[in-house]
This record gives structure tokens, C-alpha cells and sequence, in this order.
């Protein structure tokens, strides 16, 4: 079952036919009903009109045998007295059901007085009838009726329903019931039926209708939906496609299609396409760093083994210190790869340590005589910042490193605050840095021209380590020109 709907045009399909199915199936059962009370509310009406009508001529004294709509085929019509015998009813009327009290069969002809009053034995026969066949209560209400004067009406008209057998055919009514006060019977209730065939018919046919029309329905519906989804799931088909053909191929240079729209799977595509250039920025980046690292690697390591193996051949020519001193630099080097390394790998500050950069400033510049640590008064004081000791202590010894290739005599660190950072600035009395450089210097392995030599410009990995773990701690590194000339490098950290 979940290979079958796997899919998502296979699970958009299924859902919207169910939602449509069930707002079908929801509207057709309100259609009906509707359709249905509107027919019984018209039925009511005919019917009711029917029993008032004779109900009318009751009260006015007509005689029994020139009551109207007694002979209409559409309408059934029954009038009892108070003990449940019948007065008065429809021509070949048989059989009441379910309104009231039962009507026995047509008398035979038996050459009876015609003055006799119609209905004096049927209602002696009904009214045994009405016990045994157990008719409705629903329309039978006595409680009001005796207050009727001679030739009132009664206000109040009851409905129900009913069938009725007429000359042995046997269908649904809707009945009304109204009383009445004869001058010479007394209380008669008239029954009148209105035929429900052609409500029957309606709610039969739009059953019918609905029952054939909505699976066809739905059946468009699922297929358009399929139709739809497919065409507006091509184009994720087709970056699918070519993902996996980047992932095999392992070129990062292509790029998957973007489709001509403004939706959701064009974005999709725009943003997988940066995806992709990020990703190849970086491992192209990684590729250059390892070249690089390679490279800046390959030089103290071989100066090296060549002191060793003049040392070896002619211990007397052997250069101790430059020996230690590449051994020293190549150990610099490894470490500042280990934690560009970790600084790519996502390290970042530990959570809730904090750190005071006045103190540090001051820890750093011990040991150097040309450094002067200045703390600029003010309140607030220049306060805390959220960090690493040990990597926010390296960004400083790195400028600090700068500083003293290029400053002709003395490195100026200020410490001050400003709004919600402290800003700590590094400068010194040299020849600067070129605007055109500005930006240059932090990237990683970039020396500038005049920094290429091998004891002064270093591996270019100082200031690019110091700017990725200012970014690492939420603040910023930058440089510019101080008003002698020489450079400023500028570090701003949020506070605590």
C-alpha cells in the first residue's frame, strides 16, 4: 500500500478525490433533503388547502354528498365525527393508513333509503376498524376542540403522514387534519391527503442523477488532478535527474534547470543552484587550502631534512638553530591549520564562558616592550564579552604578530566600549595597509608583496584565523588607516 501511494502525485490524486467525494456527498445529501421538505412543504400546503376547503363547506351546512373535492384523483379526502366513524370520503376510497381512523371498505348497493346520511353504518364499521388496525394518533387531538361553536373552524392544523388505497391502489400521502363543528353532526375532523408520488419521484431522480453523475465526476476530478500534478511535478523530475548526474559525475560546476515560473518549484530550483555554487565555492576553496597548506608545508619541511643530512654527513656544519627555528615554524603552521580545520568544522565559543578583553589586551602585550595598552575611562565600563579565552586570546596575538613586522617602533591596543560592543583596536606607526588590500589580507595564505620573506611575512594564515573566529563570535574584523599613516585593525564583540 505505500508503494502504491508512494508517489506524490499518486497521494495528491487520492486526497483530492476524497475531499471532493466527501464535499459531494455532503452537498447531495443537502440537495436532497431540501428538495425533499420543499416537495413535503408544498404537499402540506395543497393538502391543508383541501381539508379547509371542505372543512368551509362543512361549516356553511352543505350536504355530505355535495361536498367538492371529493372526486379529485390527486387528493384524498375523509371526514369522522367524534367517535371515529366516517362521515364522509373520496370516491372509491378504501383505506387510510397512518392519519388517522381506518376507513372500512366501500358498501354494496343495497337498495338502502338514499335520505339515509351517508356514513352512518361506515362510521359504526370504522370505528371497530379504527381499534384493530391500530390507527395513527398523530393528527388526533381533542384536547381544544371542544370550545368549537356550530360552524367555527378550527385554527390549529395537524399534519402527518399516511397512505391511503384508493379503488385497490395503495400510495403515500401527506395529511393535513383540520376540526370543524357541524350544526346538525357536531365535531367532524376533515382528513385530507395530498399524493407524495411526485416528491417521490423527484428525490428518486435526483438520486438517480447524482448516483451516476458523481462517480463520473470524480473520476475527472482524479484525472485532471493526475494530469496537473504530473506536468507541475516535471521540472522537480528533471532537477532530480540532474542531482543525481552532478552526484555521479561529481561535477559541481553544472547547474539543474530552472523553470521559466515564478512558483514554489521554481525557487526550489534558484535556491539548489546557490546550493550548488556554495558547495562548490567551498570545496574549491578547500581544494586551494590544501594546495596551499601543501605548499607552505613543503618548504620548512625540506630545509629541514637538508640541515639534518648535512648534519649527519658533516656534523661540524650542522645549523641548530635553524633547525629549531623551522621546527618551530613548521609547528606554528601545523596548529594554525588544526584550528582553521576546526574553525571550518563549525568550532564556535563555548556556551557561557566569558571573557574581559582589557585583561586580555594586557595578558597578550606582557613580554612585548614596543606594545602600550590603553583603557579608555567611561560608564559604563568596557565589560565582558561571551567567547573563548584561548581563541579570542589568538586573534589578539595574531595582530599583535602583524603589528610588530610592520610597525617601525611602537603598537598602540585601545580598549573602549561603544553602544553594546567593545571595540578593541590594534595600531601601529608603519606604512599601512593599500585600500585595494583592505580585505585582501584575510583571506587565507595571502601575503602582501613586501611580506613575502620567509622569517618576516609568515603562511598569510594570521588574520584570515583571526577574522573567522571574530565572525565565530559574533563580531567583526576590519582595517584601516590611522591619522600617522600606519595601520588600524578594529575588533568589535558584542557584550553581556
Amino acid at each position: 500500500m505505500s508503494r502504491r501511494f508512494g508517489s506524490v502525485r499518486a497521494r495528491a490524486t487520492l486526497g483530492a478525490t476524497f475531499v471532493v467525494a466527501v464535499a459531494l456527498l455532503a452537498a447531495g445529501t443537502a440537495v436532497l433533503l431540501s428538495l425533499r421538505s420543499s416537495l413535503t412543504g408544498q404537499a402540506d400546503g395543497q393538502a391543508e388547502r383541501s381539508a379547509r376547503t371542505v372543512a368551509a363547506q362543512l361549516a356553511l351546512g352543505t350536504p355530505y354528498d355535495k361536498l367538492s373535492s371529493l372526486d379529485d384523483d390527486e387528493r384524498v379526502v375523509q371526514v369522522v365525527d367524534a367517535n371515529g366513524g366516517q362521515v364522509a370520503a373520496t370516491e372509491d376510497l378504501e383505506r387510510i393508513s397512518g392519519a388517522g381512523p381506518s376507513v372500512p371498505r366501500a358498501r354494496e348497493d343495497t337498495g338502502d333509503d338514499p335520505s339515509e346520511e351517508p356514513g352512518q353504518d361506515a362510521g359504526e364499521e370504522a370505528g371497530e376498524d379504527s381499534g384493530e388496525d391500530g390507527a395513527s394518533g398523530g393528527l388526533d387531538d381533542d384536547s381544544a376542540q371542544d370550545s368549537l361553536e356550530p360552524g367555527e373552524i378550527g385554527d390549529e392544523t395537524r399534519f402527518g403522514d399516511g397512505s391511503a388505497t384508493v379503488d385497490g391502489d395503495t400510495a403515500d400521502y401527506r395529511f393535513a387534519a383540520v376540526d370543524v363543528r357541524d350544526p346538525k353532526k357536531g365535531l367532524l375532523t376533515v382528513y385530507a391527503g395530498a399524493s407524495l408520488a411526485a416528491e417521490q419521484s423527484a428525490v428518486r431522480t435526483a438520486l438517480t442523477v447524482m448516483l451516476i453523475g458523481f462517480p463520473l465526476l470524480l473520476a475527472v476530478v482524479a484525472g485532471v488532478t493526475w494530469l496537473v500534478t504530473r506536468r507541475a511535478l516535471r521540472p522537480v523530475e528533471d532537477i532530480r535527474r540532474e542531482m543525481a548526474a552532478i552526484t555521479a559525475a561529481a561535477e559541481l560546476s553544472r547547474r539543474v534547470p530552472e523553470p521559466d515560473t515564478h512558483d514554489e518549484v521554481a525557487r526550489l530550483a534558484r535556491t539548489t543552484n546557490e546550493t550548488l555554487a556554495a558547495l562548490e565555492t567551498s570545496v574549491e576553496r578547500q581544494r586551494r587550502f590544501v594546495a596551499d597548506a601543501s605548499h607552505e608545508l613543503r618548504s620548512p619541511i625540506a630545509s629541514l631534512r637538508t640541515q639534518l643530512e648535512v648534519g649527519v654527513a658533516h656534523p661540524g656544519l650542522l645549523d641548530v638553530p635553524g633547525a629549531v627555528e623551522d621546527t618551530v615554524r613548521l609547528q606554528r603552521l601545523a596548529a594554525d591549520l588544526l584550528l582553521l580545520a576546526r574553525l571550518d568544522a563549525g568550532e564556535g565559543p563555548v556556551a557561557g564562558a566569558r571573557v574581559d578583553p582589557a585583561a586580555l589586551a594586557r595578558e597578550e602585550a606582557a613580554g612585548r616592550p614596543e606594545v602600550t595598552v590603553v583603557v579608555e575611562p567611561g560608564e559604563p565600563a568596557p565589560g565582558e564579552v561571551a567567547g573563548s579565552r584561548g581563541q579570542l586570546g589568538r586573534v589578539l596575538a595574531n595582530l599583535l604578530d602583524n603589528a610588530h613586522r610592520h610597525a617601525r617602533s611602537a603598537v598602540t591596543v585601545t580598549v573602549r566600549r561603544a553602544g553594546g560592543q567593545v571595540v578593541v583596536e590594534v595600531a601601529d606607526d608603519g606604512d599601512g595597509v593599500p585600500e585595494a588590500d583592505r580585505e585582501r589580507i584575510f583571506e587565507r595564505f595571502v601575503r602582501l608583496d613586501d611580506a613575502r620573506g620567509r622569517d618576516d611575512g609568515g603562511a598569510g594564515l594570521g588574520l584570515a584565523i583571526a577574522r573567522d573566529v571574530a565572525v565565530r563570535h559574533g563580531g567583526t574584523l576590519t582595517v584601516r588607516r590611522t591619522p600617522t599613516g600606519g595601520a588600524l585593525f578594529e575588533l568589535r564583540l558584542p557584550t553581556v
